[in-house]
């Protein structure tokens, strides 16, 4: 009997070890998300792909086809590999935009469609030099860079039309010529902004650099 109690002894300890070093695969990937996921987990990336007009269907927590196709469509946008799986850069990207297009919104959304994408293309454009800052939280956030973070119009909740100038503006359309800077000439209150050339105006916005 004591021999028996011992091998289970010896079972369960190794049996504990083993599970001590071999990770537990849904908590090592619980920041992905993929096709037959439920939950409420599933429900704020659903939520971001209506709002971005990639998903025609309510937040419905669960990750379908249909959610599946639209992860892919984002991904083929915003030049991810397009497997539907919404993984740690997809996730990350998806905020990234959200940012963005709250900057387009809180800076143009006044702006003819034109002039919200070459908002978007000037923080790409920032994004791709070595004279700013290389993500974009630290662009978009970069002090005294854009007026809506400092006047509180940022935290506005973006439209589909800033989402659609943030796509074109990352397929490539550069209304702004490759700008830096823009700003209203009304109501700028820094000298320095109007020693930048120019490249062009759109709207209310004089694009420079």
């Amino acid at each position: 009997m004591r021999k028996v109690m011992h091998s289970w002894i010896v079972l369960l300890v190794a049996a504990g070890v083993f599970f001590t070093l071999v990770p537990d695969e849904s908590k090592a990937n619980s920041d992905m998300l993929q096709r037959e996921d439920r939950g409420s987990t599933v429900v704020p990336l659903q939520q971001k792909l209506i709002n971005m007009g990639y998903l025609h269907t309510d937040a419905t927590g669960y990750y379908g086809p249909m959610t599946e196709q639209a992860v892919k469509e984002f991904q083929r946008d915003f030049s991810l590999a397009a497997d539907g799986i919404s993984g740690a850069n997809t996730l990350h990207q998806l905020e990234n935009v959200r940012k963005i297009a709250k900057a387009v919104h809180g800076e143009a959304r006044g702006e003819s469609f034109e002039g919200q994408v070459a908002v978007a293309a000037v923080i790409r454009n920032r994004l791709n030099s070595s004279d700013f800052p290389g993500t974009v939280d630290e662009v978009v956030m970069q002090k005294n860079a854009f007026t809506a973070v400092a006047d509180g119009q940022y935290d506005l909740e973006p439209n589909r039309t800033a989402y659609q100038a943030v796509k074109e503006a990352w397929q490539g359309w550069d209304p702004s010529k490759g700008s830096h800077y823009y700003y209203n000439p009304v109501l700028a209150t820094s000298d320095w902004i109007f020693t930048r050339e120019t490249t062009r105006q759109i709207g209310k916005h004089v694009f420079a650099n």
